[in-house]
Protein backbone atom coordinates (compact mmCIF):
# COMPACT_ATOMS: atom_id res chain seq x y z
CA UNK A 1 0.00 0.00 0.00
CA UNK A 2 1.40 3.16 -0.75
CA UNK A 3 0.85 6.25 1.67
CA UNK A 4 -0.58 9.85 0.64
CA UNK A 5 1.81 12.31 2.35
CA UNK A 6 0.38 15.21 0.65
CA UNK A 7 -2.78 16.68 -0.86
CA UNK A 8 -3.03 14.86 -4.76
CA UNK A 9 -4.43 18.23 -6.00
CA UNK A 10 -2.93 21.07 -3.79
CA UNK A 11 0.39 19.55 -2.51
CA UNK A 12 -1.52 20.71 1.36
CA UNK A 13 -0.33 17.98 4.27
CA UNK A 14 -3.23 18.64 6.72
CA UNK A 15 -5.65 16.49 5.97
CA UNK A 16 -8.24 14.61 8.46
CA UNK A 17 -10.13 11.14 8.37
CA UNK A 18 -13.24 11.32 6.48
CA UNK A 19 -14.84 7.82 6.42
CA UNK A 20 -13.71 3.98 6.20
CA UNK A 21 -15.29 2.28 3.70
CA UNK A 22 -15.45 -1.96 2.52
CA UNK A 23 -13.87 -2.74 -0.71
CA UNK A 24 -17.01 -5.16 -0.90
CA UNK A 25 -16.37 -5.94 -4.81
CA UNK A 26 -13.02 -7.83 -4.65
CA UNK A 27 -11.09 -7.74 -1.70
CA UNK A 28 -13.07 -7.25 1.15
CA UNK A 29 -10.37 -5.35 2.56
CA UNK A 30 -11.06 -1.64 4.59
CA UNK A 31 -9.83 1.64 3.25
CA UNK A 32 -9.54 4.94 4.65
CA UNK A 33 -10.74 7.90 2.86
CA UNK A 34 -8.52 10.98 3.88
CA UNK A 35 -9.94 14.81 3.22
CA UNK A 36 -7.74 17.73 2.54
CA UNK A 37 -8.55 21.06 5.06
CA UNK A 38 -7.97 23.31 2.01
CA UNK A 39 -9.05 22.09 -1.37
CA UNK A 40 -11.78 19.71 0.01
CA UNK A 41 -10.66 16.61 -2.18
CA UNK A 42 -11.02 13.44 -0.76
CA UNK A 43 -8.49 10.84 -1.21
CA UNK A 44 -8.46 6.93 -0.86
CA UNK A 45 -5.37 6.93 1.94
CA UNK A 46 -3.65 4.83 2.21
CA UNK A 47 -3.86 2.89 -1.65
CA UNK A 48 -2.67 0.29 -3.56
CA UNK A 49 0.52 0.74 -5.37
CA UNK A 50 -0.17 1.56 -9.28
CA UNK A 51 0.87 -1.65 -10.38
CA UNK A 52 -1.04 -3.25 -8.01
CA UNK A 53 -4.46 -1.03 -9.04
CA UNK A 54 -5.24 -3.59 -12.12
CA UNK A 55 -6.26 -6.64 -9.53
CA UNK A 56 -9.06 -4.76 -7.90
CA UNK A 57 -10.76 -4.68 -10.80
CA UNK A 58 -10.80 -7.94 -11.74
CA UNK A 59 -14.50 -9.04 -11.20
CA UNK A 60 -17.73 -9.94 -13.18
CA UNK A 61 -19.37 -7.30 -11.05
CA UNK A 62 -17.44 -4.86 -12.55
CA UNK A 63 -19.96 -4.39 -15.36
CA UNK A 64 -18.49 -1.24 -16.84
CA UNK A 65 -15.86 -3.01 -18.43
CA UNK A 66 -18.52 -5.90 -20.20
CA UNK A 67 -21.52 -6.16 -22.05
CA UNK A 68 -22.79 -8.75 -19.67
CA UNK A 69 -26.86 -8.63 -19.97
CA UNK A 70 -27.48 -11.55 -17.33
CA UNK A 71 -29.77 -11.18 -14.73
CA UNK A 72 -32.16 -8.21 -14.27
CA UNK A 73 -29.73 -6.07 -13.13
CA UNK A 74 -27.54 -6.01 -15.92
CA UNK A 75 -29.99 -5.40 -17.83
CA UNK A 76 -31.55 -2.82 -16.46
CA UNK A 77 -27.83 -1.01 -16.72
CA UNK A 78 -27.43 -1.83 -20.01
CA UNK A 79 -30.61 0.08 -20.06
CA UNK A 80 -29.84 2.65 -18.65
CA UNK A 81 -26.38 3.28 -20.89
CA UNK A 82 -28.07 3.68 -23.40
CA UNK A 83 -30.28 6.44 -22.31
CA UNK A 84 -27.27 7.81 -20.97
CA UNK A 85 -25.76 7.76 -24.13
CA UNK A 86 -28.48 10.26 -25.72
CA UNK A 87 -27.86 12.56 -23.00
CA UNK A 88 -24.24 12.46 -23.19
CA UNK A 89 -24.28 12.91 -26.58
CA UNK A 90 -26.87 16.71 -26.73
CA UNK A 91 -24.28 17.47 -23.90
CA UNK A 92 -21.44 17.24 -26.30
CA UNK A 93 -23.26 19.38 -28.83
CA UNK A 94 -23.28 19.11 -32.30
CA UNK A 95 -19.61 20.53 -33.23
CA UNK A 96 -17.73 18.24 -35.34
CA UNK A 97 -14.20 17.53 -34.99
CA UNK A 98 -11.23 15.55 -32.88
CA UNK A 99 -12.68 14.37 -29.87
CA UNK A 100 -10.67 11.92 -27.20
CA UNK A 101 -12.72 9.91 -24.25
CA UNK A 102 -10.03 8.89 -22.00
CA UNK A 103 -11.59 5.85 -20.29
CA UNK A 104 -13.62 4.37 -23.45
CA UNK A 105 -14.88 1.15 -21.40
CA UNK A 106 -16.58 -0.62 -24.28
CA UNK A 107 -16.35 1.82 -26.67
CA UNK A 108 -20.11 2.77 -26.52
CA UNK A 109 -19.96 6.38 -26.32
CA UNK A 110 -17.39 6.57 -28.87
CA UNK A 111 -19.02 4.72 -31.19
CA UNK A 112 -22.13 6.87 -30.68
CA UNK A 113 -20.00 9.87 -31.87
CA UNK A 114 -18.55 8.32 -34.61
CA UNK A 115 -21.86 7.44 -35.80
CA UNK A 116 -22.81 11.55 -35.72
CA UNK A 117 -19.58 12.65 -37.25
CA UNK A 118 -16.91 13.75 -34.39
CA UNK A 119 -13.34 12.03 -35.78
CA UNK A 120 -12.66 9.97 -32.22
CA UNK A 121 -9.81 8.07 -30.31
CA UNK A 122 -9.92 6.66 -27.17
CA UNK A 123 -8.00 5.36 -24.33
CA UNK A 124 -9.10 2.03 -22.10
CA UNK A 125 -6.53 0.18 -19.90
CA UNK A 126 -8.86 -2.80 -19.60
CA UNK A 127 -7.89 -5.29 -22.21
CA UNK A 128 -11.47 -7.05 -21.99
CA UNK A 129 -13.39 -3.62 -22.64
CA UNK A 130 -10.84 -3.19 -25.45
CA UNK A 131 -11.46 -6.42 -27.01
CA UNK A 132 -14.97 -5.58 -26.87
CA UNK A 133 -14.96 -2.21 -27.86
CA UNK A 134 -13.13 -3.48 -31.20
CA UNK A 135 -15.67 -6.60 -31.64
CA UNK A 136 -18.87 -4.99 -31.39
CA UNK A 137 -17.92 -1.39 -32.67
CA UNK A 138 -14.66 -1.96 -34.87
CA UNK A 139 -12.78 0.37 -32.44
CA UNK A 140 -9.03 0.36 -32.22
CA UNK A 141 -8.45 1.81 -28.34
CA UNK A 142 -5.58 2.32 -26.74
CA UNK A 143 -4.17 1.03 -23.37
CA UNK A 144 -2.61 4.45 -22.44
CA UNK A 145 -2.98 7.93 -23.63
CA UNK A 146 0.97 7.90 -24.05
CA UNK A 147 0.42 4.88 -26.67
CA UNK A 148 -1.92 7.37 -28.65
CA UNK A 149 0.71 10.06 -29.73
CA UNK A 150 -1.73 13.08 -29.95
CA UNK A 151 -0.44 16.24 -30.69
CA UNK A 152 -0.80 18.86 -28.37
CA UNK A 153 -3.96 21.49 -29.06
CA UNK A 154 -5.46 18.96 -31.39
CA UNK A 155 -8.26 18.16 -29.72
CA UNK A 156 -12.24 20.25 -29.89
CA UNK A 157 -13.29 17.57 -27.26
CA UNK A 158 -12.01 15.18 -24.17
CA UNK A 159 -14.06 13.63 -21.86
CA UNK A 160 -13.80 11.83 -19.11
CA UNK A 161 -17.05 9.86 -17.87
CA UNK A 162 -16.63 8.19 -14.19
CA UNK A 163 -12.69 8.56 -14.92
CA UNK A 164 -11.54 10.99 -13.20
CA UNK A 165 -11.70 9.52 -9.81
CA UNK A 166 -10.14 6.08 -10.73
CA UNK A 167 -6.36 8.19 -11.93
CA UNK A 168 -3.64 7.87 -9.82
CA UNK A 169 -2.03 10.68 -11.03
CA UNK A 170 -4.26 13.73 -10.98
CA UNK A 171 -2.19 16.59 -11.36
CA UNK A 172 -0.24 14.79 -14.69
CA UNK A 173 -3.36 13.68 -16.32
CA UNK A 174 -5.14 17.34 -16.27
CA UNK A 175 -2.04 19.18 -17.20
CA UNK A 176 -1.81 16.84 -19.75
CA UNK A 177 -5.51 17.38 -20.95
CA UNK A 178 -4.81 20.88 -21.27
CA UNK A 179 -2.04 20.51 -23.52
CA UNK A 180 -4.30 18.25 -25.88
CA UNK A 181 -6.84 20.61 -26.17
CA UNK A 182 -7.01 23.27 -28.75
CA UNK A 183 -7.62 27.14 -27.24
CA UNK A 184 -11.15 27.23 -27.99
CA UNK A 185 -11.82 23.16 -26.66
CA UNK A 186 -14.21 21.48 -24.49
CA UNK A 187 -13.56 19.63 -21.54
CA UNK A 188 -16.37 17.02 -20.24
CA UNK A 189 -15.78 15.24 -16.38
CA UNK A 190 -18.40 13.51 -15.04
CA UNK A 191 -17.93 11.99 -11.44
CA UNK A 192 -19.98 11.03 -8.29
CA UNK A 193 -20.37 13.44 -5.68
CA UNK A 194 -20.17 12.68 -1.89
CA UNK A 195 -22.35 15.96 -1.12
CA UNK A 196 -25.21 14.52 -2.21
CA UNK A 197 -28.03 13.05 -0.70
CA UNK A 198 -27.54 9.13 -1.26
CA UNK A 199 -24.58 9.74 -0.19
CA UNK A 200 -24.64 11.39 2.70
CA UNK A 201 -27.61 8.51 3.36
CA UNK A 202 -25.43 5.83 2.55
CA UNK A 203 -22.47 7.13 4.78
CA UNK A 204 -19.38 4.14 3.96
CA UNK A 205 -21.99 2.24 2.53
CA UNK A 206 -22.35 4.51 -0.31
CA UNK A 207 -20.77 2.35 -3.63
CA UNK A 208 -19.96 5.11 -5.35
CA UNK A 209 -17.02 5.60 -3.27
CA UNK A 210 -16.23 2.31 -4.63
CA UNK A 211 -12.60 1.48 -2.83
CA UNK A 212 -9.73 1.15 -4.20
CA UNK A 213 -10.95 1.67 -8.04
CA UNK A 214 -11.81 5.65 -6.72
CA UNK A 215 -9.00 6.92 -5.40
CA UNK A 216 -9.97 10.51 -5.58
CA UNK A 217 -13.77 11.77 -4.27
CA UNK A 218 -14.76 15.03 -5.62
CA UNK A 219 -17.25 18.06 -4.55
CA UNK A 220 -17.75 21.06 -6.43
CA UNK A 221 -15.13 22.91 -4.58
CA UNK A 222 -12.55 20.08 -4.95
CA UNK A 223 -13.15 19.75 -8.88
CA UNK A 224 -13.47 23.67 -9.02
CA UNK A 225 -9.98 23.74 -8.02
CA UNK A 226 -8.55 20.53 -9.47
CA UNK A 227 -9.41 22.24 -12.88
CA UNK A 228 -8.35 25.70 -12.39
CA UNK A 229 -4.81 23.91 -11.13
CA UNK A 230 -4.53 22.53 -14.46
CA UNK A 231 -5.60 26.05 -16.00
CA UNK A 232 -9.11 25.30 -16.73
CA UNK A 233 -12.32 27.09 -15.24
CA UNK A 234 -15.54 25.52 -15.19
CA UNK A 235 -18.51 27.07 -17.53
CA UNK A 236 -21.59 24.25 -17.05
CA UNK A 237 -22.14 22.12 -14.12
CA UNK A 238 -25.08 19.50 -15.06
CA UNK A 239 -26.71 16.73 -13.53
CA UNK A 240 -26.66 12.77 -14.01
CA UNK A 241 -30.33 12.09 -12.28
CA UNK A 242 -29.95 8.33 -13.21
CA UNK A 243 -26.81 7.66 -11.47
CA UNK A 244 -29.11 8.02 -8.09
CA UNK A 245 -31.06 4.85 -9.01
CA UNK A 246 -27.99 2.91 -9.63
CA UNK A 247 -25.86 3.55 -6.83
CA UNK A 248 -28.74 3.09 -4.48
CA UNK A 249 -29.55 0.21 -5.41
CA UNK A 250 -25.58 -1.12 -4.95
CA UNK A 251 -25.49 0.88 -2.15
CA UNK A 252 -28.47 -1.17 -0.59
CA UNK A 253 -26.49 -4.36 -1.75
CA UNK A 254 -23.64 -3.50 0.14
CA UNK A 255 -25.37 -2.64 3.32
CA UNK A 256 -28.41 -5.77 3.63
CA UNK A 257 -27.17 -7.92 0.86
CA UNK A 258 -29.99 -7.17 -1.43
CA UNK A 259 -30.73 -4.46 -3.99
CA UNK A 260 -33.71 -3.63 -2.56
CA UNK A 261 -35.27 -1.67 -5.77
CA UNK A 262 -37.92 -0.46 -4.23
CA UNK A 263 -36.37 1.44 -1.80
CA UNK A 264 -33.19 2.32 -3.77
CA UNK A 265 -35.56 4.10 -6.45
CA UNK A 266 -36.82 5.92 -3.27
CA UNK A 267 -33.89 7.42 -2.08
CA UNK A 268 -32.46 7.75 -5.84
CA UNK A 269 -35.75 9.62 -6.40
CA UNK A 270 -35.64 11.58 -2.80
CA UNK A 271 -32.19 12.68 -3.57
CA UNK A 272 -33.03 13.70 -6.72
CA UNK A 273 -36.09 16.20 -5.94
CA UNK A 274 -34.19 17.27 -2.93
CA UNK A 275 -31.43 18.26 -5.27
CA UNK A 276 -33.70 20.31 -7.52
CA UNK A 277 -35.16 22.03 -5.32
CA UNK A 278 -32.75 22.82 -2.74
CA UNK A 279 -29.20 22.27 -3.47
CA UNK A 280 -27.95 20.90 -6.75
CA UNK A 281 -26.14 18.59 -4.86
CA UNK A 282 -26.75 15.30 -6.97
CA UNK A 283 -25.07 11.71 -7.05
CA UNK A 284 -22.95 12.64 -9.70
CA UNK A 285 -22.42 15.77 -11.69
CA UNK A 286 -21.30 17.01 -15.36
CA UNK A 287 -18.66 19.53 -15.33
CA UNK A 288 -18.15 21.56 -18.39
CA UNK A 289 -14.74 23.33 -18.60
CA UNK A 290 -13.03 25.25 -21.20
CA UNK A 291 -8.98 26.86 -20.84
CA UNK A 292 -8.49 29.45 -18.70
CA UNK A 293 -6.21 32.09 -21.47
Amino acid sequence: MKQIKSCPNCDQKNFTTQIKCTDHTVSKASFTLSQCTSCELIFTNPRPAEKELGTYYKSEEYISHTNNKKGWFNKLYQLARKINIKSKLNIIGNLKGELLEIGSGTGDLLNACKKVGWSVKGVEPNLTARNNAKQNFGLDLFETLEQAKIEDKSQDTIMMWHVLEHVPNLKEITQKINNLLNDSGKLIIAVPNHESLDAKYYKQHWAAYDVPRHLLHFNKKSMANTLKNAGFEIINIKPMTIDSFYVSMLSEKIRSGNKNPIKAITIGMTSNIYSFLFNKEYSSLIYIAKKRL
